[in-house]
């Protein structure tokens, strides 16, 4: 694992924690209101009556609320996925015209120079590598790099 896969690595787990954090302290604080909610209620000089009508109405406020949370949730969750599902169309059909566009070009590289090759290798015994290699990789970093891009977008 290089170092730059480590940072990258250490990176994801600090957002994840951070995530985390976040999500537990909203549901801390969302536990803690419903509580101190429901001690006030009880600890208020109110006949049995009007404490269960008030018990009764932040009920259907409560579940109005929760409501709306979800359907808030939902949709986003909906949009986040569908978002997610167009940069990974877009990553691989990227990357599979990159790739094919690569695999043309060491294919007329190799049809070129397969005689110049063969006589080279039986004569030294090594195979040599085209000579457009530079190109090659440098389309490959490119690829990369728009991988790199993408995901990076699709983090945020």
């Amino acid at each position: 694992m290089g170092s730059q896969e480590r940072i990258q690595n250490d990176q994801n787990q600090l957002k994840s924690e951070e995530s985390i954090n976040t999500k537990d302290f909203l549901i801390g604080a969302l536990i803690g209101g419903i509580v101190g909610a429901a001690t006030a209620l009880f600890l208020a000089p109110k006949s049995g009556k009007e404490l269960r009508s008030n018990m009764n109405d932040q009920a259907i406020v409560l579940k109005a609320k929760t409501g709306q949370i979800r359907e808030t949730a939902v949709a986003k969750g909906t949009e986040l996925a569908s978002a997610a599902k167009e940069k990974t169309s877009a990553i691989t059909n990227t990357v599979s015209k990159q790739s094919a566009e690569i695999m043309n070009k060491v294919k007329n590289l190799k049809a070129g120079d397969e005689s110049q090759a063969h006589a080279e290798e039986r004569n030294t015994g090594h195979i040599p590598l085209p000579a457009h290699d530079s190109e090659i990789q440098k389309r490959l970093e490119e690829t990369k790099k728009a991988f790199d891009e993408t995901e990076e977008k699709v983090r945020q």
